[in-house]
């Protein structure tokens, strides 16, 4: 058995281009010589016809319409059915605030997030009749799709910004940053679009899987701070880098997994170039960059 993901959006917060921002890739994505991305998000589906959103990016209305399989199919009648948050970032729940127009769906996250979006009056825009909210409990497994399972797992992250105190700890690890574990049939998955570093736990978790779907927000820790942008490094964010002894790729090189997908990138990721060494070092070391509208089979 296979199953379907379509990359709905592959860019991190702000997307590419962001809206007020004049780096390379941006300019070179308002000129048309790289394609623009919207903010990170993945559809999934085990049967091709009822679908999983994971994340809904405030892009959300625009990715839908440029995905045929998540078209309506008759008035008032969607594939969707369920969104589920990996944490409460902004984008990652604003997308939430489009799919308020009675249409039924399940809306899933761990207690805490839950707890973030029922303290704001405006998700309240998202009625009860329609979305149900149900909290999964860490190494719970649900089914969020026909034939589609989902198990949250912790990974070392931060609260959201809008959230964060005077002490900040980019590494914390419970409800408030988790991973995916996506099974159907004999096929799993793993999505994680936000991950401060690999823990030997995690990458026992993720040895042997079909497919993983992983944080690629910058190539290198001080990114921002290079390109004048920002004084906040990757580990600031709570965000591996690609590259580097401790990034990614690195962390990868010997867990055995069939695909690797960096997701949630940052607009100043020099792998949003085809042509850049960047780019071309990230596959030769074996992974995808993904694309808006990237369909993979798993």
């Amino acid at each position: 058995m296979t199953f379907r993901a379509h990359v709905l959006g592959s860019a991190a917060g702000g997307g590419l281009p962001q809206w007020n921002c004049g780096c390379e890739n941006c300019n070179l994505a308002r000129a048309g010589t790289i394609p623009a991305q919207t903010q990170s998000s993945l559809a999934l589906s085990a049967n091709g016809t009822e679908w999983a959103v994971l994340n809904a990016s405030p892009d959300i209305r625009d990715q839908m319409l440029k995905a045929p399989p998540l078209h309506p199919s008759d008035l008032r009648k969607s594939p969707l059915r369920s969104v589920l948050l990996t944490n409460g970032d902004i984008d990652h729940i604003a997308g939430l605030l489009t799919l308020r127009e009675q249409q039924a769906f399940t809306l899933f996250a761990t207690p805490e997030i839950h707890r973030v979006l029922a303290e704001n009056p405006i998700f309240n825009a998202l009625h009860p009749d329609f979305v149900k909210r149900v909290s999964i409990e860490l190494g719970c497994e649900v089914e969020i799709a026909p034939g589609l399972t989902a198990q949250l797992f912790p990974v070392p992250g931060k609260v959201p910004l809008y959230l964060e105190g005077a002490e900040v700890q980019t590494d914390l690890e419970g409800e408030q940053t988790v991973g995916v574990h996506l099974r159907a049939g004999d096929k799993n998955a793993f999505y994680i679009p936000g991950c401060a570093a690999m823990r030997d736990t995690l990458a026992a978790r993720l040895d042997g899987a079909d497919a993983v779907f992983f944080d690629g927000t910058l190539w290198q820790d001080d990114e921002m701070v290079r390109a004048g942008l920002s004084q906040k490094t990757g580990r600031r964010m709570g965000h591996m880098s690609m590259s580097g002894p401790d990034g990614s790729i690195a962390a990868f090189e010997d867990i055995k997994i069939a695909k690797k997908v960096f997701v949630h990138m940052n607009n100043t990721n020099p792998v949003f170039r085809p042509m850049s060494e960047e780019r071309k070092a990230v596959e030769a070391a074996g992974w995808i960059i993904a694309q808006d509208g990237m369909e993979l089979e798993i």
